[in-house]
This record gives structure tokens, sequence and C-alpha cells, in this order.
């Protein structure tokens, strides 16, 4: 499946989350996004449709590396102690410098790195839990570990974790679903699928 259908059955699989839930239309919203996006997480991987346009375009990324940074300034000042606030700062400035000059190749590498260095300095393990998972897809082949149970449970708890701190009634169940709803698409029981995902790695590299 192409990014845009990742994106919208993602939506859709939020949409179908908050109805179950019956939550408030702002939530309701925040859940369709969030699927949205979450249909797009394992393309992340090395050669996958989601890294393949971010690092196409060195511009591009570096241009994301700096969204990056300054989310992790603000969110850092909006919630942090005065340690942490600095601490997230300055881990913001870091990721901008460095995106500043690093290659187009090793972009999503550093940005993984960066991810994970906020997230242990404002102690949010949601955000260090991600950063672990950019890096990591970050230097895996495409549709393997993220295309995987693997990747549904590591990425489950990632969820679990953004729920918590963030407070959003079923963002953890609208994640996930758009998550699993990814890998479903990539499935090749579907006929625009050539091939299909190794779903039991490291267990198993049988294609379905």
């Amino acid at each position: 499946m192409k990014g845009t259908s990742h994106l919208l059955v993602g939506g859709v699989a939020g949409l179908v989350t908050s109805n179950v839930l019956q939550t408030d239309p702002l939530t309701t919203g925040i859940l369709i996004i969030s699927g949205g996006i979450a249909g797009l997480v394992p393309d992340i991987d090395v050669d996958g449709t989601l890294s393949n346009k971010i690092t196409n375009s060195h511009k591009f990324l570096q241009t994301l590396a700096y969204i990056i940074g300054v989310i992790i300034m603000a969110y850092s000042f909006m919630t942090g102690s005065d340690s942490e606030k600095w601490n997230g700062i300055g881990a913001g400035v870091g990721i901008i410098l460095i995106a500043s000059f690093i290659t187009r190749r090793h972009m999503l590498l550093v940005s993984g790195l960066g991810v994970v260095a906020a997230g242990l300095f404002l102690d949010e393990n949601w955000l260090f839990l991600s950063g672990i998972y950019i890096t990591v897809a970050s230097i895996v082949p495409h549709r393997s570990y993220t295309h995987s149970i693997l990747g549904v449970i590591f990425f489950g708890v990632i969820a679990s974790q953004l729920e918590t701190s963030v407070g959003v009634n079923g963002l953890y169940w609208a994640c996930l679903a758009g998550y699993v709803s990814h890998l479903v698409g990539d499935m090749k029981f579907l006929p625009v699928n050539k091939r299909g995902i190794k779903l039991f790695l490291p267990f198993s590299t049988k294609d379905f």
C-alpha cells in the first residue's frame, strides 16, 4: 500500500476507536490524527516509504530535525522542572546544531539518538522509547522488524507510555490500531502487494 493509503486507513482506525470509546469531539480528532500518524510509522525503516520521502530531500530532513528540536524545547519549557527545562532546551538546541552539519545518509540515525537523549533529559519514557525505535529503524532493512509482531509490541509500549503522559483516553488503542492497520495493509493476501511482511522475526523469515 502507498503512504497515503496507510495514512487514511490509520485515520479510520482512530475513528473506529473513538466511536467504540464514545469520546468527545476534541478527543475524537486527536485519535483520528494519532491513528493516521501511527499508520505511517512502520515505514520509517530503511528504504521504507516514509523514510525515503524524508531522506530523498536533505533539506526536508533537516527541517524535520529542526522541528523536532523546537518541539522538544517547547515541551520541556512548558512541562519540565527548572533543571528539566534547561536540559530539554539543551537537547533541542543540540539536535538543531547536529542537523545543520550531518549528512543525509545518517540524518535519521542522528535524529533517533537525539530523541533518545531528549527522553532521558526530560524523563519521558515514551520519548526515550521513540528514539530507540527511530534509531533501530534507521539501520534495519525495510519490512523487517518494524513490520513484525515484535515491532507492534514495542510500539504498543510507546503508545501506552504516551497515553499515560498526556492523559488522552483511547490514545493507546488508536495508535496501536493504526500501526496494526499498516501491517495488515502490507500483507501478501492483498493483490497490490508483491511481497508480504516477516511477521514473526527474528524467529521466522516467512512472508505473510
